[in-house]
């Protein structure tokens, strides 16, 4: 997914960037989602020049530009920026050089700036880049956290998702978005989940309305983004639904391209889904850490029977001795 410079600027407060030049051009494309330090380019070798991330000065670059004849120092950002680079970053609160801003505003490039140690922010400006062009997806479901276990609750309308979720923060457990979660994968493969900014840390209960989560049951009761390790859903009890009964068969669900557990739990009058949920969520965690107890009820009862089956009678020797065989007369 493309993003521009503009994208970067906004994405993450930590880096502190703010524009120095060339506002008009934040609109300017980043291809490469890495970052790159031009030192060898500003030598004169543009060879494998990595043209197409965003450029960082350091107290290097600055500091062996200064070292060189103004003329050298021309002819070599000039090369740099005939290559169309996204933007350039002055790190360390640095101000852009006279020459500097004028090659930039020649070739329509922005200047941002950040108070940052170069180094601390190429690790952190590589990490909001990764975060920008994640997948991502919107999901309907209610999401929750149950002592650390993220559980996305699903199912038709009216069937008590929401009520279900209130349940659990009643029980201590915390809220991270009702009825649509934003999903996304992160770089190391797990699927992490937040509300919209519209509805955060609101739930519409059928009947009652809108109600702030917060308020009523203490901050403690929401997060603003959690992992996804189970999702629920919740059909209403009817003829021919398929259930698993033993939790051999574990089922999975595909997204953004990684499997994650599945079950379906059905809903019945006086049946008290939370607390069905929460056992769902535990069974869930000890899973993760290596155990799990349907697999070990299975392998314990394999080896009761296997001790109670009858062992095969050994066939009794005969003690009866053999007659000698007969001599032959000739």
């Amino acid at each position: 997914m493309p993003i521009t410079v503009k994208d970067l600027l906004e994405a993450n407060q930590a880096l502190g960037l703010r524009c120095l030049s060339g506002v008009e051009h934040l609109d300017r494309t980043i291809t490469e989602h890495s970052i790159n330090r031009p030192g060898l380019a500003l030598s004169g070798f543009f060879k494998y020049f990595a043209h197409k991330r965003v450029q960082v000065f350091g107290l290097v670059e600055t500091t062996y530009l200064k070292s060189l004849e103004v003329s050298q120092r021309e002819e070599r950002l000039a090369e740099l920026f005939s290559y169309h680079v996204p933007c350039v970053v002055t790190t360390r609160k640095r101000r852009p050089t006279a020459l500097l801003q004028k090659m930039a505003e020649k070739n329509m490039t922005p200047i941002l700036g950040s108070p940052l140690v170069t180094g601390n922010f190429i690790n952190l400006a590589t990490l909001a880049l990764e975060d920008l062009v994640a997948p991502t997806t919107n999901y309907y479901g209610t999401f929750v956290s149950i002592q650390g276990v993220g559980v996305l609750i699903e199912g038709d309308s009216g069937v008590g998702k929401s009520e279900t979720a209130l349940t659990l923060l009643q029980r201590g457990h915390s809220l991270v978005s009702d009825d649509i979660t934003n999903l996304k994968r992160e770089s190391d493969g797990t699927i992490t989940g937040t509300s919209p900014t519209t509805s955060k840390y609101h739930m519409e209960i059928r009947g009652l309305g809108i109600v702030n989560v917060p308020l009523m049951f203490s901050y403690n009761s929401v997060r603003d983004k959690a992992e996804i390790d189970l999702i629920v859903r919740l059909e209403h009890m009817r003829p021919g639904i398929e259930l698993d009964r033993t939790g051999l068969d574990p089922q999975s669900r595909p997204v953004l391209g990684v499997e994650i557990p599945f079950i379906t739990l059905p809903v019945a009058p006086g049946r008290d889904m939370a607390n069905v949920i929460q056992a769902a969520a535990m069974n869930q965690r000890l899973k993760k850490v290596g155990r799990d107890p349907a697999k070990e009820y299975d392998a314990q009862l394999r080896k009761t029977l296997a001790e109670r089956k009858p062992k095969p009678k050994a066939k009794k020797r005969s003690t009866r001795r053999k007659s000698p065989p007969k001599q032959s007369n000739q």
